[in-house]
Parts: structure tokens; C-alpha cells; sequence
């Protein structure tokens, strides 16, 4: 059953059971939507992430609700994530929750969520994909590249990766097809943090991304 989140009347709170234990939904309600955007974490963070929270309380405004996907490692207060394939589990599981909106949906992510979002996307029919900081390899080791895994979405998808992701930066990615596109945030880290000799702030940097996004959305459902 869903439940007002603290401090944030818009928002409400789902408990959604799955597999691999509960998992949660923060869902972010447009006044007319006509799209949802269902966002997961990375393996190092939770919903909290300053690009998530900008999506949710940006887009709404467009038109776009946003459901902040938690997973059951994350609500049962774990601090390892598990294997690929439980976080696969779990997000397929809330999945029909998701649906209910009787809105198209737009899976996505930042991280390990973002690798999520792309492996399940065709078999969840979802209609686009937003891979945010998508780990593209592990720091350091470029010769383990996650490509494959971008590349197989099925669908338009847009990533929006930092200037200086360890990662994964934007120009080690491979060429992109017709209907992906790769959006930089100049000096931005893994978790789109700036230096402070960097020439734009965080507000700056999460203006870019939420309009981004709030541009794209429109070219990847029409």
C-alpha cells in the first residue's frame, strides 16, 4: 500500500515484494503525466543520488512522473549489492507495479542500475532507456568493458556519463547507433561530482542533466 513520504507530500511510498526480498518504490507524481520514468541506484548508493532527486524534481513539471526504484538489498539495509542477476530479479518483479501507471516507461538508472535498465529492457517492454554514469568497465580496467550490454538495449537510449568518470569516460565509448545518444557533464565524476576548478557548479551540472533528459524523452517516444 502506498504511503506519504515525510517532508515530501507529492511523493508516495510502495512496498513491493520480490524474490530477492522487498523492494520499494518512491513514486514522484506528475499533475498530467504522460510518461514514467522508473529510476534505479547504483551499487554504492541508494534513491539519494543528486542525479535521481534532480530527475524527480524536475520532471514531474514536463509531465514525466518518476518512480525511484529501491533494491531489497538497499531496504533491508544491506551494504553489498548482490549479483547482476539478483538485481535483475528484483527489478523485474516490481515491474508490474510499475505498469499500473498505464503510462509508456522509460527504465533507467545510474550505475549498476543503469546496467540493470539496459539488460532488461526489450523483455520488459520498455520504450527507452536513460543509462546514467553507466560503468562502462571497472576503474582502471577498460579491457573489461561492459559495451555489450549498452549496445544490446534494443531501444533508444541516452546516457549521460562525466567528463572524468573512472568508469568509463565519454570518449572511451564505442561508436553509438542512430537512436543512442551520450550527453557529457564536463568535469563531472562517477556520481557527477565537480572539482572546484571546474567552470560550471552542481546546480549547473544537474540543470544539464535534467534538461537533457527532459529534451531527449520526446525524440525517444515520438
Amino acid at each position: 500500500m502506498a504511503a506519504k513520504e515525510k517532508g515530501t507530500p507529492e511523493a508516495t511510498a510502495e512496498t513491493v515484494p520480490t524474490p530477492a526480498g522487498d523492494a520499494r518504490i518512491t513514486w514522484h507524481h506528475a499533475p498530467s503525466p504522460h510518461t514514467l520514468l522508473a529510476a534505479s541506484h547504483g551499487a554504492g548508493g541508494g534513491i539519494e543520488a543528486r542525479d535521481l532527486r534532480a530527475l524527480a524534481a524536475a520532471l514531474p513539471a514536463r509531465g514525466v512522473s518518476v518512480a525511484l526504484v529501491e533494491q531489497p538489498w538497499r531496504v533491508a539495509g544491506k551494504k553489498i549489492a548482490p549479483a547482476p542477476s539478483t538485481l535483475d530479479t528484483g527489478w523485474r518483479a516490481v515491474w508490474p507495479a510499475l505498469e499500473k501507471a498505464g503510462l509508456p516507461i522509460v527504465a533507467g538508472g545510474r550505475s549498476a542500475g543503469a546496467r540493470v535498465a539496459c539488460r532488461t529492457a526489450r523483455e520488459l517492454g520498455a520504450k527507452a532507456v536513460l543509462a546514467l554514469s553507466f560503468p562502462l568497465h571497472p576503474p582502471g580496467r577498460p579491457e573489461r568493458s561492459r559495451a555489450g550490454e549498452l549496445l544490446a538495449t534494443g531501444v533508444p537510449t541516452l546516457i549521460v556519463q562525466g567528463g572524468r568518470d573512472p568508469f568509463g569516460r565519454p570518449e572511451e565509448f564505442p561508436e553509438l547507433p542512430a537512436d543512442m545518444e551520450l550527453v557529457e557533464v564536463a568535469y563531472g565524476d562517477h556520481g557527477f561530482g565537480l572539482p572546484r576548478s571546474a567552470d560550471l557548479d552542481e546546480p549547473a551540472a544537474l540543470a544539464l542533466i535534467t534538461g537533457a533528459v527532459a529534451d531527449w524523452l520526446p525524440r525517444a517516444l515520438g
